[in-house]
């Protein structure tokens, strides 16, 4: 079969194109979005360093503008400006999709209450790479950044754990360490899929049950994509208390309530309410 060459991209004026851009490596980019930059009266970026190195890869001329997180609300005015006079506005983020947890949101609804045409041009994404090697549920939830606080990441967590889909967050690796007990409190059963330095030279993907889940023992550069699997129905089959956790509990039977205990001794483990309270009980009985 021959396949035929499309007929040249049209570009638009007075449109803003949303352009997706390499996770890590530079040749997974479209043609389609290599025609749109090369066209771009203007393009913003977050780091005009990072996103230089890929324009300079391929030739790209096109005058770059810095638009992150701290000067995103200043700059709208005078993008609007930009795109009602028919410049050519491309928005990229330094990886991946922008306006999926980085800028773009401001500018994005600021163009719709101005009639101005958005095009989005579709491309790599961290959250659908890893999804798709996770072997989870396609069924997926994604969050984004893990919230900062402990009071917030336990009430997120509370909350995420009761959908029964696949769950993808991105995390700093300087502050993964921070959450790892309160996955293993949240997802007890289910299994975690750790994704770093996607499509670069150094990629890995690290495999674990959340259960036994360990801190991170060495400080690893960049930004995480964590998966996490869909509810499995073998959490419905308790498990049984060890002797360690008995131990435990003879421990702690004089010092702490029984329910404290019982939130003791459930932390990253399935093990019913019933069969540590019924033991805690029995223990106090002895006396």
């Amino acid at each position: 079969m021959i396949i035929k060459s499309q007929s040249p991209i049209k570009v638009y004026e007075n449109v803003l194109y949303i352009v997706s851009t390499p996770i890590g490596n530079l040749k997974d980019i479209t043609l389609r979005a290599l025609e749109i930059l090369k066209n771009s009266d203007f393009i913003l970026c977050e780091d005009t360093r990072v996103s230089k190195n890929l324009l300079d890869r391929y030739e790209i001329k096109s005058k770059l503008i810095s638009n992150h997180k701290f000067n995103e609300k200043k700059n709208v005015s005078k993008i609007i400006g930009y795109l009602k006079t028919e410049k050519i506005v491309s928005l990229i983020s330094d990886a991946g999709t922008p306006a999926i947890s980085d800028p773009g949101s401001v500018l994005v609804n600021q163009c719709v209450e101005n009639n101005i045409r958005i095009y989005p041009i579709p491309g790599p994404s961290a959250v659908s790479a890893a999804v798709s090697i996770s072997g989870f549920s396609d069924q997926f939830f994604f969050y984004g950044f893990f919230p900062e606080k402990k009071q917030q990441i336990e009430r997120e967590f509370k909350k995420l754990s009761k959908l029964n889909s696949t769950l993808v967050f991105f995390a700093s690796t300087k502050k993964i360490n921070k959450v790892i007990n309160e996955l293993k409190h949240y997802f007890a059963g289910r299994k975690i899929v750790f994704c770093r330095e996607i499509t670069k030279l150094y990629e890995e993907f690290l495999r674990e049950d959340i259960d036994k889940l360990e801190l991170f023992k060495k400080d690893q550069k960049g930004e995480l994509t964590v998966v996490i699997s869909e509810i499995s129905n073998k959490k419905n089959i308790s498990q049984k208390l060890s002797e360690s956790d008995i131990v435990k509990i003879k421990n702690m039977i004089n010092e702490f309530t029984v329910k404290k205990i019982i939130s003791k001794i459930r932390r990253g483990k399935n093990i019913s309410k019933k069969e540590i309270y019924n033991y805690c009980i029995s223990l106090k009985n002895e006396k």
